[in-house]
């Protein structure tokens, strides 16, 4: 039985109690009865991943009367230390527990759902056990490492049935007037966009540094290839690092990339097509999609997202300050009313519907950014087929579609 299926049944006995809360003998605020939401139909989170980001992404889920959030895991004690002072401040208590591995939270039957943001080469891993065990999971993006890891998470949210949602608030928060614009047809047929971020990232080439006490350093590097410790890891800076990262192409390519397919509507396929910048010959990396729609690395005129169609172009940076205005049109986004990608998963983690950002196009928005990444790796052209999910006549990129796991990091 499920922690929720759980959940629902202490509910149906609680209709026993409300007698003894009316004497007095059960506290109201317990049951809900002064408007708060009952502590036991609260939904209970555990944080996985206690740095920068994973506390700013928790900050939303402490702000939920429905939620809860019970425990924080992360292999850097100073991280979830933080995190747990954060969890106790907001509640007012000292309950909130830590541990080092996320095994730990995962086979907890008390926790319904985990917020992971970690850094990319442990977000499978973790996803999937979690998924197994029962839990509902938010994964920071970029959502994965390899094409074939968003394969093996999709397989698994379908597998356990569990809500799954990626972690780009950008591509419906501040997009959203991009993509009324070109879905009411302003700017006519849009033939190309431009997803102006930094790029793929390199080799590992950090200098030693002790490992300071209270950092689990291997289990940091888990799955991946083991480095020497470097404080710059720890503190946010493995993007620059291919063992732990695609660097800008998949970290904010998550947001601009899924924001331009969601704006065409190819949020749920792919390219065909990807060119590096030898082949193109003008100086950026350009997908071409089936419907003969480009979309180029780099290359644009101004803010992070720009669309060029037969009748005007869009800027990201003038559409934010104001200088268009947007159309009213409805385009299906948030479930249940929600005003954030939160609260998207939030209802959804109730209703069992799947989020906005559900494993198919947060896994199809992290294909586009690794195929992108392989082109610049072999500077070469990569042909793709979105309908089986395979490199095409090219064997030594396909075997880039994956990496192997190093022991015992294996699922």
């Amino acid at each position: 039985m499920s922690t929720l299926t759980k959940r629902w049944t202490r509910r149906d006995m609680l209709k026993s109690t409300l007698a003894l809360a009316g004497c007095g003998l059960v506290p109201g605020a317990a049951l809900g009865l002064d408007g708060t939401t009952a502590a036991n139909e609260r939904v209970t989170m555990a944080l996985i991943g206690c740095g920068g980001q994973g506390r700013g992404d928790m900050s939303n889920f402490l702000g939920f009367p429905d939620f809860q959030v019970i425990a924080c895991c992360d292999v850097v004690r100073d991280h979830f230390l933080a995190a747990k002072r954060q969890v106790d401040g907001r509640y007012g208590n000292s309950d909130c527990e830590t541990t080092y591995d996320y095994r730990d939270i995962a086979h907890r039957e008390d926790i319904d759902t985990v917020l992971i943001a970690t850094p990319d080469h442990w977000h499978e891993n973790i996803s999937i056990y979690c998924m197994k065990y029962g839990k509902d999971v938010y994964c920071e993006k970029p959502e994965t490492l390899t094409i074939n890891a968003g394969k093996r998470m999709r397989e698994a949210v379908n597998r356990f049935n569990r809500v799954f949602s990626g972690g780009s608030q950008r591509v419906w928060q501040d997009y959203q007037g991009i993509h009324k614009l070109v879905r009411a047809g302003v700017l006519g047929e849009v033939k190309e966009g431009w997803a102006n971020v930094w790029g793929a990232s390199g080799e590992f080439d950090l200098p030693a540094q002790e490992t300071p006490e209270g950092v689990d350093w291997d289990r940091w590097c888990g799955p991946t290839v083991w480095h020497p410790f470097n404080q710059t890891l720890i503190k946010g800076g493995f993007r620059p690092y291919r063992d732990y990262s695609g660097g800008g192409t998949t970290d904010w390519g998550c947001h601009t990339f899924g924001g331009i397919m969601f704006a065409m509507d190819l949020q749920d396929t792919g390219p065909v097509e990807i060119n590096p910048p030898s082949v193109t010959g003008k100086g950026n990396l350009t997908f071409v999609f089936a419907n003969g729609f480009k979309m180029h690395h780099g290359g644009g005129w101004d803010g992070v997202i720009n669309l060029r169609g037969t009748e005007g172009d869009i800027s990201e940076k003038d559409m934010r300050e104001g200088k268009y205005q947007i159309p009213d049109i409805y385009i299906p986004n948030y479930h249940g009313g929600a005003d954030t990608i939160y609260r998207d998963f939030a209802n959804c983690v109730r209703t069992r519907q799947k989020p906005f950002r559900n494993i198919e196009r947060a896994h199809r928005t992290a294909t586009c950014a690794h195929l992108g990444n392989i082109a610049y790796w072999l500077d070469r052209t990569i042909h793709w087929d979105p309908v089986a999910e395979e490199i095409v006549g090219d064997p030594e990129a396909a075997l880039m579609m994956d990496r192997a796991k190093r022991a015992p990091y294996i699922i």
